[in-house]
Parts: C-alpha cells; sequence; structure tokens
C-alpha cells in the first residue's frame, strides 16, 4: 500500500504538472465535456423513472377498467331485473284498470238499458197522452163552436130586445143607462150609509165597552209614575271658583274634558252652574258624572280628568247592562242577546216628547201582554214586540235611518223571529198589519204614550198640528169652515147642505180620518166630527 500511495503521488505529480501546461482553452472544453455527460446520465436516470412509471399507471388503469366493466355489467343486470319488476307491475296496474274500466262500462250499459226501457215506456205513456189531448182539443173545438152560435143568437136577441125597450121608452140606450147607474148609485150611497151608521152604532155599544173592559184592566194591572225623569243637563258647582278651576290655566282643563267626553261645557254668566251640550245623551251623563267627581275630588288637570272619564264611562256602560237586564225582568224576557240587552239599557238615557225612552217600552210590553191575554193572542210575542218597539231609538243618532228601519236591523240582526219583527216594523203603520200581535202592540204603545203626564209637547208643535189639522179638513170641497178643539184631539168641519148630502158626509168623516192617519204624526187618536146643517126661516105675517 505503502509503494502504491507512493506510485501515485508520483503520478499526481506528473499530472500536476501536465496539467500546469494545459492551455484554458482546453480546460474549458473539458469543462462542457463534462457537464454534457452529467446531462445525459441525468436525463437516462428521468427517462428510466418516467419508463417505469407509466408502466405501473398503465397497469392501474388496466385494473381500473376491468374494474369498471364489472361493476357496469353488476348494475346492468340489477337495472335490467328492476326494469323487468316495474313493467310486470305497470301491466299488472293495466290489467286492473282494463278490469275496473270494464265493469263501469258493464254498469253503464246496465243503466243505459234501464234507461231505455223507461224511455219507451215514457214515450207510450205520451204518445197515449197526446192522443188523449188531441180528443179534448176536438171536443173543446166543437164546444167553442157551439158556444160561438149560441153568442151570436144571443147578441141577436138582444140587439131585437133593445131595439123594442128604446122604442117603447122612447130613451137611447146610453141615456137608459145614464138613469140606471145615477138610480143605483144614488140607492147604494143610502143603503152604505145605513149599514155603515148601524155598524158603526153596533161597535160603539158593543166594542167601546169590550175595549174599555180590556184597556181599564191592563192599566190597573200596570200603574207606573206618570212624572218620567229628564235627562240632566247642568251640573251645580259648590262656588263661582270651581268655574275657574274646570276652566283651567289657558283653558286646557275645559278642552280636556270636551275631548275625552265629546261634549260642549257651555260656562256663562249663570252663578254655581255649568251647562253641559251634546246630542248624544250617553255622552252627556258621562260628562256630568265625571265633572260630579272632579267637583268632589278637587284635583282637577288633564291627566286626572282622562283617568276619571274612563272610569265614569266603565260606569255608564256598567249601569246601561244592569238597566237592560231590569227591563228583562220586569218584564219577563229572558232570552234576549246579550247586545240586544245592552242596545235596550241605552234607552235609559233617551227621551221622546220627555217620557223615558225605556220605561216607556217597559210599560208597552206589560200593556201588550195584558192586553194579548185577555184576547186570546201570543203573549210572549206581544211582550217581546212591546219591549223591543223602539229599540232603534238607542242608535238613532249614530245610524242612518227611522228608528223604525233601525229597529227592524237589529232585531234580524240578533235573531228575533218574523213575527216580532213584525211587530217593530208595523207600529208606526209603516206596513200593514198581518197578525194580532203587531196590532196589540201599536194598541199598547198609543196608551203608553197618550196617558195623562207620559209626555209633553213643546208649544210650536202644538200649533203646528193644529193647524195642519185645519188644512187638512179644508182641503176638501163642500167644507164651509173647520175647528181644531180637544187640544188637537179632535176637529170638527161644517160642510155646506146645499152640497154635501148626509151620506156623503159620513163618507167625508172616512176620507179625512184616513188622510189625517197619512199624513201627520200624533200621540193616540183624533176624533173627525163632519156637521150637515139645514136652517129653514119664515116669517109669519
Amino acid at each position: 500500500m505503502k509503494v502504491f500511495s507512493h506510485k501515485l503521488k508520483g503520478v499526481n505529480a506528473k499530472m500536476g504538472g501536465m496539467l500546469l501546461d494545459v492551455t484554458p482553452a482546453i480546460a474549458s472544453v473539458i469543462a462542457i465535456v463534462c457537464l454534457i455527460a452529467g446531462l445525459l446520465i441525468g436525463g437516462g436516470a428521468i427517462l428510466l423513472y418516467t419508463n417505469k412509471k407509466m408502466q405501473k399507471n398503465k397497469s392501474n388503469a388496466v385494473k381500473i377498467i376491468e374494474d369498471a366493466y364489472a361493476e357496469a355489467k353488476t348494475i346492468k343486470k340489477e337495472a335490467l331485473l328492476e326494469s323487468r319488476e316495474q313493467s310486470q307491475k305497470i301491466k299488472d296496474e293495466v290489467e286492473q284498470e282494463v278490469r275496473n274500466r270494464r265493469q263501469e262500462v258493464t254498469k253503464l250499459e246496465e243503466r243505459l238499458n234501464q234507461r231505455e226501457e223507461f224511455i219507451e215506456k215514457k214515450e207510450l205513456s205520451l204518445d197515449k197522452r197526446t192522443e188523449q189531448l188531441e180528443d179534448d182539443k176536438k171536443e173543446i173545438s166543437e164546444i167553442k163552436q157551439n158556444l160561438e152560435k149560441e153568442k151570436e143568437n144571443l147578441n141577436s136577441l138582444k140587439a131585437q130586445a133593445m131595439e123594442e125597450i128604446e122604442k117603447v121608452a122612447k130613451m137611447s140606450k146610453q141615456e137608459a143607462v145614464d138613469m140606471l147607474v145615477n138610480t143605483m148609485r144614488e140607492d147604494a150611497q143610502k143603503e152604505a150609509a145605513v149599514i155603515v151608521k148601524k155598524i158603526e152604532e153596533d161597535a160603539r155599544e158593543n166594542g167601546e165597552a169590550k175595549a174599555r173592559e180590556i184597556i181599564g184592566q191592563a192599566l190597573q194591572k200596570c200603574a207606573t209614575e206618570t212624572t218620567q225623569e229628564m235627562t240632566v243637563s247642568v251640573v251645580t258647582l259648590p262656588n263661582d271658583e270651581m268655574k275657574g278651576r274646570i276652566i283651567g290655566r289657558e283653558g286646557r282643563n275645559i278642552r280636556a274634558i270636551e275631548a275625552a267626553t265629546g261634549v260642549e261645557l257651555i260656562v256663562d254668566d249663570t252663578p254655581e252652574t255649568i251647562t253641559i251640550s251634546g246630542f248624544d245623551p250617553i255622552r252627556r251623563e258621562v260628562a256630568r258624572l265625571s265633572l260630579e267627581k272632579l267637583i268632589t275630588d278637587g284635583r282637577i288637570h288633564p291627566t286626572r280628568i282622562e283617568e276619571i272619564v274612563e272610569k265614569m264611562q266603565r260606569e255608564v256602560d256598567k249601569t246601561i247592562k244592569q238597566a237592560g237586564d231590569e227591563a228583562c225582568n220586569e218584564t219577563g224576557i229572558f232570552n234576549l242577546n246579550g247586545e240586544l240587552v245592552k242596545i235596550l239599557g241605552r234607552l235609559k238615557y233617551r227621551t221622546s216628547y220627555g217620557q223615558n225612552v225605556l220605561k216607556h217600552s217597559i210599560e208597552t210590553s206589560i200593556i201588550a201582554g195584558l192586553l194579548a191575554s185577555e184576547m186570546g193572542a201570543n203573549v210572549k210575542i206581544a211582550k217581546r214586540g212591546g219591549l223591543l218597539h223602539d229599540i232603534g231609538k238607542a242608535l238613532d243618532q249614530e245610524l242612518e235611518g227611522t228608528h223604525v228601519q233601525i229597529g227592524v236591523e237589529l232585531a234580524r240582526k240578533y235573531g228575533e223571529s218574523e213575527e216580532v219583527v213584525h211587530c217593530i216594523e208595523a207600529h208606526h203603520f209603516n206596513v200593514e198589519f198581518k197578525t194580532i200581535e203587531a196590532v196589540i202592540v201599536q194598541v199598547a204603545d198609543a196608551i203608553s204614550s197618550s196617558r195623562p203626564g207620559a209626555r209633553r209637547d213643546s208649544f210650536e208643535n202644538y200649533i203646528k198640528r193644529l193647524q195642519q189639522l185645519e188644512e187638512i179638513a179644508n182641503s176638501f170641497k163642500g167644507v164651509e169652515k173647520s175647528f181644531a178643539v180637544q187640544a188637537g184631539r179632535e176637529v170638527r168641519i161644517i160642510v155646506k147642505p146645499e152640497e154635501i148630502s148626509d151620506s156623503q158626509a159620513m163618507f167625508m168623516a172616512k176620507e179625512i180620518a184616513t188622510k189625517i192617519e197619512n199624513e201627520m204624526q200624533y200621540p193616540g187618536h183624533i176624533k173627525v166630527n163632519v156637521i150637515r146643517e139645514s136652517r129653514f126661516v119664515e116669517t109669519a105675517k
């Protein structure tokens, strides 16, 4: 080893010496050759690796293709089986549907056969009927021809008779007819006047006595106060200083009260009083109670006002419901709709000609029930109709229409029977009376309204009614003059005797009474008294 090492060192020394003699160009060539050789070796190595990788990928791809083919074959087999099953299922369903259709067709055929048989029988029946009608038609035609002949014969005989009569009477046909008509009219008027007079006398003798008895018994059982409560619109103050507190700084308190209650407060020079003005009686009542509560409490400011008004509104609502319940208990009607009871209770704060409408409704209900009991009518319908006949007045300031129309709508809305609705609808003669109960309710209404102390009317309306009575009476031909007497309960008419006969005077009284009923509104009854007087004056010499 030492000898080899020594030799190697000698060689190296020789090569080193040689290399020192090589030029730089040769060194460069050698470096390039070495670089190319390295590149070739590296490229071969890369090529060899890539070839091995491709072979491996090729084998993997073949395996994947084989697996995919096997899987596709399996899927194809499963799909084929599934399609066969689905096809069989569809086939079964189609067959079942065909069977069902065949059954339906069979049933339809049977029904059609039955229908055809029925139609054939019907056609046979119609043919027979047609033949019978043709025979009847021929028979009627023959009868009609015979009647036409008889009619012609009668007309001929009538014409001959009329010619003979005209020759004998020396009058034309029209003259004879006019004379006959005038004679029959006068006779009919006389007979009618006598019959009417007799009927009126009998009715007056018997009917008035019976009516007085029935009405007297009803009124005896229904004794109520004659003085009715009036709606209070004035609040009394403890002192005039309270006016300023109610008005408040810059009027904020009075504005708060008016805004919360919907009424107008009138503060004038009247000492220790405030006037409440408003069209709604319930609002006025809420305002009155609120003012009284505020005056008693002493704390008057907008927030307190709103609290008190809300509280008083609840109390008034409670009072309304209680008033409706009490009215139902007093009249014995216990199955009214709850909302209808509340509306009925609102009538406590409603007046008509100074008469409290709720008390009037209760009176009418009781009187109607007593009258119905005496006359053998339906007591329940009469009492119910009497209690609800003015129900529309509770909402007539909020809804459009007369109180009768509103009452009819309310009664139908809350499930009242048509008999009760008719009582409401007919109590002011808006429609013709269909039931005896409706007549009884109208009579009971008139009794309650016209009894002494029940109502009060204004002086202007009183004068207007008297003038209207006399105008209606004077509008008839043959009237000389008329006088409204007995505070408008009677009108006396003096007719011209040379123009109006006794029978015509009787019919005139009927016509005037009818016109008064149609054109005027009044409580109770108005007596029409027609007077015909003939005076013959002679002087004895």
